[in-house]
């Protein structure tokens, strides 16, 4: 399993998540994402949604698995999304969290109000903006993202910690620099798999709007409502855990091929 992380986070965002997952049995992976501290920053800026998409497809293979179940959340949701429209012979199962399929999304004046962060991010000097107040906005996604949590300092600390290295805030805010308003060709693609999307509650993209893309799926597709905001797996880790742990176990029992009816003896 890869677990993907999204902005303004890191791997440590699955810390909970992930050992529950071994323990069930599952061989889970949450590497961190491109441009994100240890990995390499691009030497030239590439942040496309299908080519973090394309990074996901290199790390099944070079984990040597020859397909993995693949789970993203926000940004890590839209690699998948790329992942499994140009490489669908090595998702066995994909999961997304917090964002809809978006070839799917129609954009409203509320879905880009809620957006809005996008167009900030983007800009020149946004890295150095971002800087000013101790990283003090991403506590603001935070807050704005997860209605009714109080978001305590140590969710945050150590993507603050993360952005301090030089370079990396300006790496990460590249997924944004790089976004377009036309779909990406994997994104295009309907999924083939089946697929499992996962819809916070208290979040600002509602739960209807993951019912209204099925027509994106192709396979069996399983809309999963979990109490919190857009980062439901941390501000309520036991529900979020429990909830995956359910859609990975009845995907599972599909896979287990029935057992073949016992024969008669020749004997009689």
């Amino acid at each position: 399993m890869l677990l993907l992380h999204g902005f303004p986070d890191t791997a440590h965002t699955w810390d909970h998540v992930r050992p529950a997952l071994a323990r069930a049995g599952f061989r889970a992976v949450s590497p961190f994402m491109r441009g994100y501290t240890p990995t390499e920053i691009p030497a030239e800026e590439a942040y496309e949604s299908d080519t973090l998409g394309k990074d996901v497809l290199a790390l099944i293979e070079a984990l040597g698995e020859r397909y993995a179940i693949v789970v993203g959340h926000d940004w890590g949701a839209s690699a998948a999304y790329s992942a499994a429209g140009l490489g669908p012979e090595r998702i066995r199962f994909l999961v997304t969290m917090a964002i809809p399929h978006p070839a799917g999304v129609m954009p409203t004046p509320a879905l880009i109000w809620s957006v809005r962060h996008f167009f900030k991010l983007r800009r020149r000097g946004a890295a150095d903006a971002l800087r000013k107040g101790g990283l003090a906005y991403i506590d603001e996604l935070w807050r704005r993202w997860s209605p009714g949590w109080d978001v305590p300092a140590s969710a945050t600390a150590l993507v603050k910690e993360s952005f301090a290295e030089p370079g990396r805030l300006e790496a990460a805010l590249g997924y944004y620099r790089a976004l377009r308003a036309s779909i990406p060709l994997g994104q295009r693609k309907k999924v083939s798999m089946p697929a499992a999307a996962f819809a916070g509650t208290e979040d600002n993209v509602s739960p209807n709007k993951y019912e209204r893309v099925r027509s994106r799926y192709l396979d069996r597709y399983e809309v999963v409502r979990v109490p919190g905001g857009h980062f439901m797996h941390r501000q309520h880790p036991e529900d979020f855990t429990s909830a995956l742990l359910r859609v990975l176990e009845a995907e599972r029992a599909r896979w287990i091929a029935p057992a073949a009816p016992a024969g008669r003896s020749a004997a009689s």
